[in-house]
């Protein structure tokens, strides 16, 4: 297992330098935290949040919603229609129900022949629906600013991790909650069942670049579905070619004459920036303005109005961009 885990990393964190993006500075695995793990399970069920049942011949512990002010609050769960009549939900997961509308499992008991950790609550291994919420509070403890996941976390999975982390702590585990929405490739779910995965190694194989690819990635709103095709790829990959040698065309300005209308336009490369990310991260509003200014910084090339002060100073400030984008430079 380790193994197996292991070379899977390598390959995620590989893809993290292929398409430029920073490393985290914790590398969390749920099987890294388990002393953490057995510290939630244990303050939950003194706090009356948790509780010990038998099921199967282990020793499990499961999280009752009840007990717990505010359940479903992300995901706005109607708690009216919660069942009067405890039930219990002992796997991880439970595909094609959104809610599982029971107490759900934190801590498995170890069965003869599982995968299990020694612990101070016993030997066992945490629930899919604690991994979160140990790896969280292991390393940036019980308040954050921003959480991130996939869309299908946002029913269930979220809402499990906000009651755990904050049944422990009595403080808001996150400010802001950020769900992404899916991938497609030619308007299909992504699988290798179906033959369609495409990694960046296999892309830039095909002549893309790492920033041709990471572009096409952020160039739509994260909330919104993304379908990638090659024909659309080949797309964003033209828009940010032509963007990046008017960027370069920049370094040509050599005019004589000041203009207030070039030293606006620099100067609101950060503004409008700032501006649209401001917006709920949209990034693809926010390349618009800086492609419509960049092209108008251009058009004073033309126009001889474009001192390189100016060019510099707008150069200089998409740096600063770009070090949240990663594609300009």
């Amino acid at each position: 297992m380790e193994e197996l885990t292991r070379r899977n990393g390598d390959v995620f964190f590989k893809d993290f330098e292929l398409l430029n993006m920073k490393i985290p500075d914790y590398k969390a695995r749920a099987s890294t935290v388990m002393d953490q793990t057995a510290t939630l399970v244990k303050t939950l069920a003194e706090r009356g949040y948790a509780y010990w049942h038998t099921h199967d011949g282990a020793k499990n512990a499961y999280f009752d919603p009840l007990k717990f002010e505010g359940f479903g609050k992300l995901a706005k769960l109607d708690m009216r229609k919660w069942p009067k009549k405890k039930r219990r939900f002992h796997k991880d997961t439970y595909p094609g129900t959104p809610w599982n509308r029971g107490d759900f499992i934190l801590w498995h008991g170890c069965k003869e022949g599982e995968v299990c950790w020694e612990t101070e609550i016993g030997r066992g291994r945490p629930a899919w629906n604690i991994q979160d919420a140990a790896m969280v509070t292991e390393h940036l403890g019980y308040q954050i600013d921003v959480a991130c996941g996939g869309i299908d976390n946002l029913v269930r999975h979220h809402d499990y991790t906000i009651a755990i982390a904050e049944g422990v702590s009595d403080k808001k585990i996150a400010n802001y909650w950020l769900h992404g929405a899916h991938l497609l490739v030619d308007g299909k779910k992504m699988s290798k069942s179906q033959g369609n995965v495409h990694y960046p190694s296999d892309l830039m194989a095909k002549g893309f670049r790492n920033d041709h690819v990471r572009f096409f990635l952020i160039y739509r709103h994260y909330r919104k579905k993304l379908n990638f095709t090659f024909k659309k790829l080949a797309e964003t990959t033209q828009r940010l070619n032509t963007f990046k040698g008017m960027v370069q065309n920049l370094r040509k300005a050599k005019s004589a004459n000041s203009s207030e209308k070039a030293k606006r336009l620099a100067d609101s490369l950060i503004l409008s920036f700032n501006e649209n990310m401001n917006n709920d991260l949209d990034v693809k509003a926010a390349f618009g303005e800086l492609y419509e200014t960049v092209t108008k910084l251009n058009g004073l090339i033309k126009e001889q109005r474009l001192r390189a002060e100016d060019a510099n100073a707008a150069i200089t400030n998409l740096r600063r961009v770009d070090s949240v984008i990663k594609v300009i430079f």
